[in-house]
């Protein structure tokens, strides 16, 4: 168990109003949680501190090589007052797989859960309670050796920061246009496609900006060999409703394991509706639309939940799906992740854990 050391701020922000909007990312919580790493020593040191910039060397390893992972999870509020996390244990497992690919150090999986509840408790007055806003949860480590050369580093730090969030997509639970990428790739089998590190992602950005301005929420890639087999979208994992089937992609390692795509799944099965993981081709796709088989589309992921899509663009085909509105599963899956979520309805998963 981590002996957590705690510095209370002096200088508490203000909260956010409650009739105001949040935008997602934009606002951080009066705490953060840190800890370091150093080789021989072990994670040590762990602590709650005011909010503040971090200091340093210009030189740090991070800067040069890359070498970071970062998760993401919720907090909410529940009606009868409980401060409840979605699946934590799925985001520690996920973060220390991303860990042992960039050679960053594991963190026990009880000590990262400790460390959550503790900055989620200690920020507690921080959760939103308007419709469909909550804390989001960011934990990330980076590597600190003030050292220019090519290898994992000896020093890191592990920090977790918390914002209160609106919805991802300005759009909400309105269907998204998503751009279908057949120029460039972000991930093979082999590299680091399945692990969450930044990498990842600033090599969707430039196909991002060529999306944003023909006017699309989000870029959908294929894969890196054949440039043919659908894999994920920037921010989410993606399942299509194909005469009447779920179908999403089979992990194939340059695909996110995405915590909401595992409950989809999980979803899908305890309903017996038919879902399948399996290798999805974007000529599948166009003809299923042709023949309108394709009944849904949307997107998950711990930021959206739920994101309905509303029309692909691949090449010059426009596909819109169905009448471009929220589809019945679509809706379904986001009423029951988040009145989980919400302590609404019942858990029969376990999969919400308690801040106390």
């Amino acid at each position: 168990m981590l002996d957590i050391r705690i510095e209370t701020t002096t200088t508490p922000k203000e909260l956010p109003k409650a009739d105001n909007p949040l935008k997602f990312g934009t606002i951080f919580t009066d705490h953060m949680f840190v800890m370091n790493y150093e080789t021989g020593k072990g994670w040590h040191d762990a602590r709650i501190v005011p909010y503040q910039p971090i200091s340093l060397e210009p030189s740090a390893m991070v800067f040069h090589y890359g070498q970071e992972m970062f998760e993401g999870l919720k907090a909410y509020k529940a009606e009868d007052g409980r401060v409840l996390l979605f699946r934590p244990d799925k985001n520690i497992e996920r973060a220390n797989k991303t860990n042992r690919r960039i050679c960053i150090p594991e963190i026990p999986d009880e000590d990262f859960l400790q460390a959550l509840k503790a900055i989620v408790k200690m920020d507690e007055a921080w959760i939103p309670t308007k419709q469909g806003t909550s804390l989001y949860i960011r934990p990330f480590i980076i590597a600190t050796d003030p050292f220019l050369g090519v290898r994992p580093a000896d020093t890191y730090l592990f920090i977790i920061i918390l914002s209160p969030v609106g919805a991802y997509y300005p759009e909400g639970l309105n269907p998204v246009k998503i751009w279908i990428e057949d120029e460039y790739v972000r991930a093979v089998k082999g590299g680091i496609g399945e692990a969450k590190t930044g990498g990842n992602y600033v090599a969707s950005l430039k196909s991002q900006v060529k999306a944003h301005e023909e006017g699309y929420s989000q870029v959908l890639w294929l894969d890196g060999v054949e440039r043919k087999y659908i894999e994920e979208v920037g921010a989410m994992n993606i399942f299509f409703k194909i005469n009447g089937t779920i179908v999403t992609p089979k992990l194939n390692g340059s695909i996110l394991p995405g915590v909401t795509r595992d409950s989809v799944i999980n979803l899908c099965k305890t309903w017996g509706l038919p879902v399948e993981e399996r290798r999805v081709s974007i000529d599948e796709i166009y003809e299923a639309h042709k023949s309108g088989t394709l009944e849904e589309v949307f997107g998950t992921g711990t930021a959206a939940v739920i994101s309905p899509v509303g029309q692909l663009r691949w090449e010059d085909h426009i596909m819109k799906v169905k009448d471009g509105g929220i589809g019945e599963y679509s809706q379904k899956f986001y009423d029951t992740i988040t009145g989980i979520q919400l302590g609404r309805l019942e858990d029969k998963f376990n999969w919400t854990v308690e801040v106390k």
